[in-house]
C-alpha cells in the first residue's frame, strides 16, 4: 500500500478531528462508522484514534480489536504503520506478545491486540485496564467480547471507537449501539464509497459488480437489511456455466458435502488460466435413490470422480468425521476439513461467480439445479439459507472458502487482494 494521503473527503475530516478542541462533537464519548465496502472508515479512524491517544495520554494502554489477530493485522495494522512512521512515530512491535509501542516528542503509549472471534474471547480481554479501544468490523464480533471490552475502558476521558460493515437489521450492535447511538452519547457517520476519494469511478463499479440481492445493498449502498429470496439470484445458465472439456487444467481439487439421510454431493474442480471449472460431480439422495451408502462406497465414488488426475486435495465437510478418516486410510488423497462461515462463504462463491473465476460444467445438473432452488431462511434473525436444496451449494463453498487460504490459490491472490480495506 502506498501510505502517502493527498486528501480526504469532508466525512473522513470529520473522523479526524471530531475530538479536537472546537469541534462540535468534542463532548461524545465515541463514534461509529458503518457503511460500503471501501468507503475510507477505517484507515482515517484509526488514524485518528492515535493521534488522539497522543493529544490527550501519555505512558497509557489502548486496544485495537478484530474479528482474529491475523484480520486485524490485515484489515488495520499494515496500513497505519507505514503512515505513522511517515508522521514521525517511532514504531517498536512485540508481535509474540500482540504489542505496538508508539512514541513521538516524548510521549510513549501501548496499543494492545486483541481477537474477538468467539464467545471464548471474552476471556481474553478481561483484565486490562485502558484509555480508549478500538473495535474493526465490530459486527462480525460476539456481543460478549465487546461489551468486555467496553468495560476495560474504565480510565477518565477514555473513549470508544468502532466501525463495520452492515449486517442483519436484528444484529445486536444495530440495537444496541447504531439505534441509540444518541443515547449513548455517540457521533454516527455512515459511509458510502463515495466518501473515499482515492477510489476511482473505475473502481467503484467493479466493486458494484462483485455483490448483488441483499450483499450488494450492505457492502455498496451500506445498509441492514434482511437476506431474502434467492441465495444467488444472479445465476444465470450460459454466464456462470460451460460447455465441453476446457483440457488443459493444471490442479484439481474435489469439494464433498457429507450425508447419509441427506444427500451426498462431491465436485471435481481443475485450475486452467485462472480460472476453477467445476468438471463433474457425483450427487447421491438416499431418500430419492431408496438406499443410502458407507463411507467406503463414497469412497469409491471419490476415486471414480479423480480417475487417474493428480488431485492436490479433498476439501470434506468438517462434521464428517468418519468420512475424513476414511480418505486418510486410504492414503492416496492429503484431506482438508472445510471452513464452514455460510455467510461469508456464500458471499466468496457470489465474488468467485461474477467475477468468472469458478465455471460450472453443463453436466453438473444437480448443482445447476440447487442454484435455481437455494434460498434465504427469511424467519431467521440471522443470515441462514434453508436447509434445503443446498448439498452441492455446500461443497462449492467449501471449496472456495478453504481453497481461498492456500497460499497459492486464486481466491487469495485476486479476491482478497480486492477486498483489502484501508
Amino acid at each position: 500500500m502506498n501510505s502517502k494521503i493527498d486528501t480526504f473527503s469532508p466525512k473522513q475530516l470529520t473522523v479526524l478531528n471530531w475530538w479536537c478542541e472546537g469541534s462540535q462533537y468534542k463532548n461524545r464519548d465515541a463514534i461509529i462508522c458503518d457503511g460500503a465496502v471501501r468507503s475510507g472508515k477505517t484507515l482515517c479512524m484509526t488514524l485518528s484514534f492515535v493521534l488522539w491517544a497522543f493529544y490527550e495520554f501519555c505512558d497509557s494502554d489502548f486496544a485495537f480489536c478484530g474479528k482474529t489477530i491475523t484480520s486485524l493485522r490485515r484489515n488495520v495494522i499494515t496500513s497505519i504503520l507505514p503512515l505513522l512512521r511517515e508522521m514521525g512515530f517511532t514504531v517498536t512491535e512485540r508481535r509474540s506478545a500482540n504489542i505496538i509501542t508508539l512514541s513521538l516528542n516524548g510521549r510513549v503509549n501501548r496499543f494492545y491486540l486483541f481477537g474477538g472471534r468467539d464467545e471464548s474471547s471474552a476471556s481474553l480481554i478481561q483484565g486490562i485496564t485502558l484509555s480508549g479501544i478500538m473495535l474493526d468490523e465490530v459486527a462480525l464480533m460476539p456481543k460478549s467480547f465487546t461489551q468486555q471490552a467496553i468495560a476495560r475502558c474504565s480510565v477518565s476521558g477514555s473513549r470508544l471507537w468502532f466501525n463495520c460493515n452492515p449486517e442483519n437489521p436484528h444484529h445486536w450492535f444495530y440495537k444496541e449501539w447504531i439505534k441509540k447511538a444518541n443515547e449513548k452519547n455517540c457521533l454516527y457517520l455512515h459511509f458510502l464509497m463515495e466518501d473515499n476519494p482515492t477510489l476511482s469511478k473505475d473502481i467503484r463499479e467493479r466493486y458494484r459488480s462483485l455483490y448483488s440481492g441483499a450483499f450488494y445493498e450492505r457492502f455498496i449502498e451500506g445498509k441492514w437489511v434482511s437476506a431474502d429470496g434467492l441465495v444467488y439470484p444472479f445465476f444465470k445458465e450460459g454466464v456462470h456455466t460451460y460447455k465441453g472439456d476446457i483440457g488443459d487444467f493444471t490442479e484439481y481439487y474435489i469439494s464433498c458435502d457429507y450425508g447419509t439421510v441427506n444427500p451426498f454431493s462431491m465436485g471435481l474442480w481443475g485450475e486452467s488460466k485462472g480460472v476453477w471449472y467445476r468438471i463433474k460431480e457425483f450427487y447421491h439422495d438416499s431418500r430419492a435413490r431408496g438406499f443410502q451408502m458407507t463411507d467406503s462406497e463414497y469412497y469409491e465414488k471419490l476415486l471414480e470422480l479423480a480417475g487417474k488426475r493428480p488431485v492436490t486435495a479433498v476439501i470434506v465437510d468438517p462434521s464428517a468425521a468418519s468420512f475424513i478418516e476414511c480418505i486418510r486410510r486410504g492414503e492416496k488423497f492429503k484431506v482438508i476439513p472445510a471452513k464452514n462461515d455460510v455467510a461469508y462463504g456464500i458471499r466468496k462463491v457470489s465474488q468467485a461467480l461474477q467475477n468468472g473465476k469458478i465455471k460450472i460444467n453443463e453436466s453438473c445438473g444437480d448443482a445447476i439445479r440447487e442454484f435455481s432452488l437455494y434460498r434465504w431462511d427469511e424467519g431467521s434473525v440471522k443470515d441462514t439459507p434453508k436447509k434445503e436444496n443446498d448439498h452441492a451449494m455446500d461443497d462449492i463453498r467449501y471449496f472456495v472458502t478453504t481453497h481461498e487460504n492456500t497460499s497459492c490459490g486464486f481466491f487469495a491472490l485476486s479476491l482478497k487482494r480486492q477486498e483489502r480495506r484501508y
